[in-house]
């Protein structure tokens, strides 16, 4: 296997790094103290395709691989991971689902405007009640002639301040247990659909997470995606894609992370020396290097599968795991090597450690992931 990136690779990570330093970097300490989402960033972002990276260019896409769309997520989150959130959120879940469960015409209607960063998109399926459990949904939808009337409330919803569409789930028939939840497209135009509360969070605060709360919102039967029915199996579909896309996030904070605690141990002296000539400091770096590599190579192979159209449940969810807890403990390390320093908002180790928590949460906590992986590993060969 070729682990080298193709000279378009290359570029790719290239033009994701310089706008996110010429973009993000120089704004990051005010929007994260203000929890400001910057709006037309973001949709520049998709003037350079990055909202719709894997989208064929029939639909608007930049019609590249699954591969390339987490070097996207990486890049942008070695500055700052609550924009990557976004942007994930973005392509992984909304524009995703459109494109996995909608018909044609639907994706014509939809995807141009969310590739091109023209829209936003944002994906509901997390409620109050119902957080690992996702399928102990209480939003409904009832049909009522040619519409579907949907009430409830979903939480944690990424974009959902700034959203023009959402995909939401909701429960069309209670007594099926397995194929009770369908899928739905709605415009956020519509009466009756709205964001709520915005959460004030430790982390990625550049992100905008809110509720979205739907009180007899009426969408037409032409919105769902999908079959009635089939929309949870379509959900976790995204979700194994989406997982990968969390994996390179991880990633992106954990070398973020590792950059600056070592070229801050280069420049910080103690008892006549850089630190970084300190054994105790090298093997920090040696191990948060390692763990980072490794934790990249699961994210690729996840990705190539993806590309290559096999399943990737148990290769996403051990790609989100590993990253996510190498991440946490890389950030950890940064924040020790940084020292005193370490505990500023003026150094960037701080932020680091304040946003990498979410990445074993969201998606599927760490222990959904192991319960995922548990449950592949022992239906081999039964």
């Amino acid at each position: 296997m070729d682990f080298r990136l193709t000279d378009e690779q290359t570029q790719i990570q290239e033009m994701v790094r310089d706008f996110a330093l010429a973009e993000i970097k120089p704004h990051l300490p005010e929007w994260d103290e203000a929890q400001h989402f910057p709006v037309d960033t973001f949709k520049r972002a998709g003037g350079l395709g990055m909202l719709g990276v894997t989208i064929p260019e029939e639909y608007g896409g930049a019609g590249l691989s699954y591969i390339d769309y987490i070097h996207v997520v990486e890049e942008l989150a070695v500055i700052d991971s609550g924009f990557a959130l976004s942007v994930a959120a973005h392509n992984s879940l909304c524009t995703g689902h459109i494109y996995l469960a909608g018909n044609d015409e639907q994706k014509k209607k939809w995807l141009p405007k969310l590739t091109s960063g023209e829209w936003i998109g944002a994906w509901g399926l997390t409620e109050p009640s119902s957080g690992s459990d996702a399928s102990g949904m209480h939003t409904t939808a009832v049909k009522d002639g040619d519409d579907w009337v949907l009430n409830g409330t979903k939480n944690f919803i990424t974009n959902a301040t700034y959203a023009d569409i959402s995909v939401v789930l909701a429960v069309t028939d209670r007594n099926d247990t397995k194929r009770g939840v369908t899928a739905f497209a709605v415009e956020m135009d519509r009466k009756g659909i709205r964001a709520g509360k915005k959460e004030n969070k430790l982390g990625m605060r550049v992100s905008d997470t809110a509720e979205l709360v739907m009180e007899d919102c009426r969408v037409p039967s032409s919105n769902i995606l999908g079959e009635i029915g089939h929309g949870f199996i379509g959900a976790m579909k995204v979700l194994d894609g989406g997982r990968i896309s969390i994996g390179a996030l991880a990633v992106g904070i954990a070398r973020g992370a590792y950059e600056a605690a070592r070229d801050y141990a280069k420049q910080r002296h103690a008892f006549g020396k850089s630190i970084a000539e300190f054994q105790a400091i090298q093997f920090m770096l040696a191990d948060m290097a390692t763990e980072i590599d490794a934790a990249r190579l699961l994210c690729y192979r996840a990705a190539t599968l993806k590309d290559a159209g096999e399943k990737v449940t148990q290769a996403s969810a051990m790609a989100k795991l590993y990253a996510s807890e190498v991440a946490v403990r890389a950030t950890e390390k940064g924040v020790q090597i940084f020292g005193g320093y370490g505990f500023i908002k003026e150094f960037p180790a701080e932020k680091f450690y304040r946003d990498v928590k979410l990445c074993t949460i969201g998606e599927g906590t760490s222990e959904i992931q192991r319960m995922v992986i548990a449950r592949g590993l022992l239906a081999e060969n039964s």
